[in-house]
């Protein structure tokens, strides 16, 4: 068995016989040889490689011997060496008299047969370095705002870089970084083995960092392809793939190749992209002095950093320049006075955000799918987006306000524990005082602490002071700024755990008057939610956020993923029961009704209302105001269609025209929010009704361009129509989502009645909270819920409808959106079209007929017929006996029902959750939280399904 010290040399002298192949025969490099026929041979190359390097170092004069004499001098400086520990020096010089200077030895220092196994093994599955020829490495792509703002940066790990060509980089700067790499670079042919020899020998007679001797077409190798482990046989690969990418790639590709790879510091890869983080500027527009600095920095850009070591990078900018003078690249002197001072340099902005990366990763999705870009990160693009920076931030603050509210007012807090600890943070810089720096060391430490979730805009605070439980004492924490605030903590397991130093996240509430300030613990939230903001016109996203915080999840749950609308997807029926003519006066019952089995199924069907009541008969307006789902059933009998199920197919038609889903699943549910939808295509419906019909294309990219040529842009023409209804009935239908503000569901908001319109959903057992509002501008939809992505079914508890839990995150992103994006104006009157087709009269607001100076008199727009008279629909569904009946005798109990023949047996078809938009830029990639058949009751084995609003 070889010693350490033998394997060593082993190691060495299998890096020799490759070294000797790539410099004497580089068109016939072998990399494998036969452990003992091939020992002669292995022996000839060996002599061959010595003496081609003897060589080499007469041309220059150099005396190798004595370079060898004067490295073997200092064995206690060899013996210091990491690279050369354990190596018997005498073997070596050994070694070195048998295969360089061909003296006869005794005994052999060394097997051949070891060194070939370990060449071989070395050699094995090489990576093809052909790929190299034409590559683009990954890039920077840059996201603009809807102003043309920069947004973000999208790369990936490491390659944060935008490629030149190479006519595009002076001359002089290229000269820059050959003298401080590879100043033999157009001589050599992959390797140079005057510099492989002399970092060889450096490091037999330094114990310092070790040299590497490496060519730019090494580094390209070492960076690209096989890795940069220190290891003997990373170096043996290095060298033979080197040599292989010279003979495929020209002096040009190579150089072009590197100077678009090599990493400068400041987060750059590449020249162009550093030339811009140094000194703001391209790469075509450096000067000497740039091009010198940037070139130096090749060596390390951590230790010769001009930000951290202006010294030291100040020298190395003197070496460059020295070398550029050596080789005639410049005329002057650079150190004729002196070091020559280092050029201006512009602040260095480290890229970071804390919002949008859901809606980033909705870009990425959406140029490979409907631009066609495969990897929106594999060039340098720029990406015109949809979003309103400061109306995003509002989203995505209203979003994790409203989670926690909901948690902390329903008492699901779960507290696992602190964000960090930064005790040894604090430890390390009490003990490395930084003269200057008055701060204390708590302080310190917050500013610099990275906490995991990056994008959530509460305020981190250091717990400085734990109460003992003395009357008085509380609570303190620090903040980044330096104020000391008492923490409001209700949780009781937070208490608990919580000690000093520990990082948690709060509210700040700034003091006023009397009123102290204060900061409040807030705790992580389980439920989920998702909100996007539409522009209604052009279908723009401005603002999305799909989950309380990305880190956490990448889930868009406002793009990727579907949920049951519950009550939310009613107006589609109202929808074509108003263009089928009906009118909001025109009266509907609210009493129970059993619908009869669906042609070859045997089910039965029998909602029920949310609060298990009836009300006897309720106009359009009032039913959906009130979001009655017995009124709503009964509109499939007769109200869209004469029969149940023929109504039930006109609904799934109008729902794929207004693209609602791709496809609908026919079943009665389905009118009750029974399909899971995606929030995305339910805000594009409401949209339509803004809209008077036209659906827009929601997106979030308007343009992509590559070195100035635009490859993609949105087509404004995306819009389509739903023609199917007209104007006027999408206008009464925004009108009666007002009152759902003014009067119904969603009166929490009533004062923003004038302004919006808008419908509450909640699916059944309370599994899914909606609000989606409209104005003249947007819409906003909001959903939350529980993923129950683990099997477990949990909901969001009795009471949690749409109007308690969406409503109080809708206000405030209406808010951020007048102030940021849109005017704060009325809702808009109907189009000249529909308003040929509507007069507006006042009614009572319950009964629906005409009225006037009543204190429930109320304003409605009526269709008209030809002659402009009102068509009067009010009793169409039920005469005014019927209507008078019902009325007065639901306090009895009675009950409509449809008769049916059909057996009151079977089980009715399971809801799907898929979304068969897969595929599209806004495709559902997943099914989510969402189980068939939950929540379904049964009563005379009749199936009954039970969502609410």
């Amino acid at each position: 068995m070889a010693t350490p010290m033998e394997t060593i040399l082993v190691k060495i002298f299998a890096t020799a016989l490759a070294l000797s192949q790539v410099t004497t025969t580089p068109d016939a490099v072998k990399t494998q040889f036969d452990r003992v026929r091939d020992q002669e041979q292995v022996a000839q190359l060996l002599h061959a490689g010595c003496t081609h390097m003897r060589k080499a170092f007469d041309i220059e004069d150099i005396n190798l011997e004595d370079l060898i004499a004067t490295a073997m001098d200092d064995p206690q400086a060899v013996g210091e060496n990491m690279a050369f520990r354990g190596i018997n020096f005498a073997d070596l010089q050994m070694a070195y008299r048998e295969f360089c200077k061909n003296e006869k030895v005794v005994v052999l220092t060394i097997d051949l047969g070891d060194v070939i196994d370990f060449y071989n093994k070395a050699t094995a599955d090489l990576p093809d370095h052909t790929k190299l020829k034409g590559i683009k490495l990954p890039g920077a792509s840059v996201v603009l705002d809807r102003k043309g703002e920069r947004f973000a940066e999208v790369f990936e790990e490491n390659q944060r870089r935008v490629w030149v060509p190479l006519a595009d980089i002076p001359e002089h700067v290229q000269k820059a970084f050959l003298a401080a790499e590879d100043k033999r670079f157009y001589q050599h042919k992959g390797i140079d083995e005057r510099g492989l020899i002399r970092a060889f020998i450096g490091n037999l007679a330094s114990s310092g960092r070790p040299q590497g001797g490496s060519t730019i077409t090494q580094q390209i190798v070492k960076n690209l392809l096989v890795g940069e482990d220190l290891t003997y046989e990373r170096k043996i690969r290095e060298m033979i793939v080197a040599s292989r990418v010279e003979q495929t790639l020209s002096k040009a590709e190579i150089l072009e190749l590197y100077l678009n790879s090599v990493y400068l510091g400041r987060g750059s890869w590449g020249i162009e992209l550093a030339a811009h983080s140094y000194f703001g500027k391209p790469a075509k527009e450096l000067t000497v002095e740039e091009g010198a600095l940037l070139a130096g920095l090749t060596k390390g850009p951590n230790y010769f950093s001009p930000d951290r070591h202006p010294a030291r990078a100040q020298e190395r900018l003197a070496y460059v320049l020295s070398r550029l003078q050596e080789d005639d690249a410049i005329v002057a002197d650079p150190l004729a006075r002196g070091l020559p001072p280092l050029p201006a340099l512009v602040p260095y902005e480290r890229p970071r955000r804390d919002i949008g990366f859901h809606f980033v990763d909705q870009v990425a999705r959406e140029a490979k799918s409907i631009a066609g870009i495969e990897e929106i990160t594999a060039n340098s693009y720029t990406v015109r987006s949809t979003i309103s920076p400061q109306l995003q931030r509002a989203v995505e603050e209203a979003l994790q306000e409203g989670l926690s509210r909901y948690e902390r007012s329903a008492g699901r807090v779960q507290f696992r524990g602190a964000e960090a600890n930064l005790s040894q943070a604090i430890l390390h810089i009490e003990a490395d005082k930084r003269p200057g720096d008055k701060r204390p060391a708590w302080q310190r430490a917050l500013a610099t602490a990275r906490l995991p979730l990056y994008d959530v805009h509460w305020t981190p605070a250091i717990v400085l002071e734990k109460p003992s439980g003395k009357k008085g004492e509380t609570w303190r924490v620090g903040l980044a700024d330096g104020r000391i605030l008492p923490l409001a903590i209700d949780n009781a397991t937070a208490q608990r755990k919580l000690t000093l130093y520990d990082v948690v996240l709060t509210r700040v509430t700034d003091g006023s008057g009397k009123t102290a300030a204060r900061a409040d613990l807030r705790i992580r939230p389980v439920v989920q939610g998702a909100v996007v903001v539409l522009e209604n016109k052009t279908g723009r996203v401005l603002a999305m956020t799909g989950g309380f915080s990305y880190p956490l999840s990448q889930l868009n749950r406002a793009s990727q993923a579907v949920r049951q609308p519950g009550s939310a997807i009613k107006p589609l029926s109202y929808l074509a029961a108003l263009g089928k003519g009906l009118q909001p006066n025109t009266l509907i019952s609210d009493d129970p009704i059993t619908l009869p089995p669906i042609a070859g199924g045997r089910d039965y069907w029998t909602p029920k209302n949310y609060d298990g009541s009836s009300r006897g008969t309720l106009t359009l307006r009032r039913a959906l105001e009130n979001s009655r789902n017995h009124a709503t059933v009964h509109l499939l009998d007769g109200g869209i269609e004469s029969k149940p199920e023929a109504s039930l197919n006109r609904l799934c038609d109008l729902a794929l025209e207004a693209q609602i889903y791709r496809e609908c699943l026919r079943y009665y549910p389905f009118v009750l929010g029974a399909q899971p939808v995606r929030p995305v295509d339910l805000a594009a419906f409401y949209a339509s009704i803004a809209n008077e019909g036209l659906r827009p294309a929601p997106h979030v990219v308007e343009s992509i361009e590559r070195n100035g040529v635009v490859v993609y842009r949105h087509d404004p023409r995306s819009s389509v129509a739903i023609k199917s209804v007209d104007g006027a009935a999408f206008y009464q239908l925004k009108t009666i989502l007002q009152g759902v503000l003014a009067r119904g569901t969603a009166r929490a908001i009533a004062g923003l009645s004038p302004y919006v319109a808008g419908k509450t959903g909640t699916s059944d057992e309370e599994n899914d909270a909606w609000f989606v509002g409209l104005t003249n501008d947007v819409t906003v939809a909001v959903w939350i819920g529980y993923d129950n992505a683990d099997g477990k079914r949990r909901t969001l508890g009795g009471g949690s409808t749409g109007g308690h839990v969406a409503v109080p995150i809708f206000e405030p992103v209406i808010q951020a959106v007048w102030a940021y994006a849109a005017p704060k104006a009325a809702l808009a009157p109907p189009s000249p079209e529909a308003k040929r087709q509507l007069a507006c009269q006042s009614v009572d607001l319950d009964s629906g007929k005409a009225q006037s100076g009543r204190a429930k008199a109320f304003s409605e727009c009526f269709r008209v017929d030809r002659k402009g008279k009102i068509i009067d629909t009010q009793y169409r569904l039920m005469s005014q006996a019927e209507a008078s009946h019902a009325n007065g005798d639901r306090e009895d109990g009675a009950v409509r029902k449809r008769e049916a023949s059909a057996p009151r047996s079977g089980n009715a078809p399971a809801p799907s959750a898929t979304n068969s938009w897969s595929g599209q830029p806004w495709g559902a990639q997943q099914q989510w939280g969402w189980h068939s058949g939950s929540g379904q009751q049964w009563r005379d084995d009749r199936r009954e399904w039970r969502p609410s609003w």
